[in-house]
Parts: C-alpha cells; sequence; structure tokens
C-alpha cells in the first residue's frame, strides 16, 4: 500500500499535466476540426508545414541559444550569489537580497519599455540586451533555488577534505560541484524557462528582429483560421521544457540511489 499511494500519486499528476495537451496535438495534426465535432474531420499536417515554411526551425533554433546562454550566465551567477548570502560574507544581506528579487515585483512590460530608449541610445545589440535582461530575470530564480541548496549543504565535507590536503579547485570540482549538481541543474532549468518562454522582453527589446517561438506562436494566434499552425508551434514550444524536466527528474533519482 505504501508504494501504491506514490504511484498512483504521480500517475493523477502527470496525467494532470498532460491531459490539456491532448486537444493541442490533435489540432497540430489536423487540416480541418470544425464545432460541435469531438474530433477532427479531417486529419492532415497542414499546419506542421505552414509553421515550417512560416521559419518555424529558425525560431526553435533562436529560442533553444537564447534559453541556453541565459541558463549558462545565471545559473553560476545565482549560485555565487547565494553562497555569499548564506555564508554572511556580504554587507547588508537583507539589502542586496532585495536587489537581488526585485525583477520579481517589477512589470516586465513597463521595464521593458523604459529600458528599450536605453538599449537604442547606446547602440547595445539587440540580441546581447535580451540576453542580458532575460538573466536579470532568471537571477532572483536561480538565486533562490541555489540558496536552499546553500542552507542544507554540509560544509563539514569540505572541512575534512581541507584537513586532508585537498586543493579548493579540487574541493570544489571533487565535492561541492556534486553534491550541489541537483540543485545547480534545478536552478539551470528555471533559467532556461524564464528564457524559453519569454515574450515581453524578447519583443521590445529585440525589435521584433529576434523572432522566437512564442513571438511565432503569438503573431499566428493573433490572427484567424490558424489553429492548427498555433497548435503545431504550441507544441514545438512544450517539448524542450518537458524532456529537461523529465531528464532532470531521471537524474534526481539516479543520484538518489
Amino acid at each position: 500500500m505504501n508504494r501504491i499511494l506514490p504511484s498512483a500519486g504521480r500517475t493523477l499528476l502527470v496525467v494532470w499535466f498532460l491531459l490539456p495537451l491532448v486537444p493541442v496535438v490533435l489540432w497540430a495534426i489536423s487540416n480541418r476540426w470544425s464545432f460541435p465535432g469531438s474530433v477532427p474531420q479531417e486529419w492532415g499536417f497542414d499546419g506542421v508545414r505552414s509553421a515550417l515554411d512560416a521559419g518555424g526551425v529558425d525560431a526553435f533554433l533562436r529560442s533553444t541559444l537564447l534559453a541556453l546562454a541565459v541558463a549558462a550566465i545565471a545559473t553560476p551567477l545565482g549560485a555565487l550569489a547565494a553562497r555569499a548570502l548564506v555564508s554572511g560574507t556580504v554587507r547588508f544581506p537583507a539589502v542586496v537580497a532585495g536587489v537581488l528579487f526585485a525583477p520579481l515585483a517589477l512589470p516586465p512590460f513597463a521595464v521593458a519599455l523604459g529600458l528599450d530608449v536605453l538599449v537604442l541610445r547606446s547602440r547595445i545589440p539587440s540580441t546581447v540586451a535580451v540576453i542580458a535582461l532575460l538573466t536579470v530575470a532568471a537571477i532572483p530564480y536561480t538565486t533562490y533555488l541555489m540558496r536552499v541548496a546553500f542552507g542544507a549543504y554540509d560544509i563539514g565535507y569540505e572541512e575534512e577534505a581541507r584537513t586532508l590536503g585537498a586543493s579548493p579547485a579540487m574541493i570544489r570540482r571533487r565535492i561541492r560541484i556534486p553534491l550541489l549538481a541537483p540543485a545547480l541543474a534545478g536552478a539551470a532549468l528555471l533559467a532556461f524557462l524564464v528564457a524559453w518562454s519569454d515574450y515581453v522582453i524578447t519583443l521590445l527589446i529585440g525589435g521584433g528582429r529576434l523572432v522566437t517561438v512564442p513571438i511565432l506562436v503569438a503573431s499566428f494566434a493573433a490572427g484567424t483560421g490558424n489553429d492548427s499552425v498555433v497548435a503545431a508551434l504550441s507544441v514545438a514550444a512544450v517539448v524542450p521544457p518537458l524532456l529537461l524536466v523529465l531528464i532532470l527528474a531521471r537524474l534526481r533519482r539516479r543520484s538518489a540511489r
């Protein structure tokens, strides 16, 4: 019984998340689905072909590279900030924490509009500006997750290794990073999701030149009669985060064994 209940809970959770995707997948592989039909009247891949013709592959690659860049920058910065806050090596930690978490309280639309003028006058490349702003938006999430991880981190392992003659580089490579790997992976996932799903900052700061999957989905959703195209692009937008979540869950199970 103790094993059946957790298994049933996980199954219900998976169904809860995947069930809303069923109609989206059906729309993506249908050419016509008119009310009041419960299933598509005509199956096909016209929506997928239209999405590819509209630059879906390029948008997918841009979104992936953008999200990877933000995750690669925001994860170590969040880890360093969290370690400094937990260890007490910074002065006025409450003020520093308030600054780090401020992006969560500021409206993205207002911030992007305000910084758009600054970016244009400074002649900063739009891609660089988008990566920088999305990194700032992701740092609160990575800092919070790593702050929790460092709070539960046992510094005794490092002290024991230091008494045995381990160098700081060896301690970092052989002890700290392996022990914090699950938290680092989770922080990287959150940063990836922040950049992958962003629309406002990418649209305003990118000036429409940096076309990502969310922007492409919104452009087709604003029109009429593009349901199958929107569904195909939406499926493409959901697949990478879903795969990353599954990979992260599998890695966590392996590390727990």
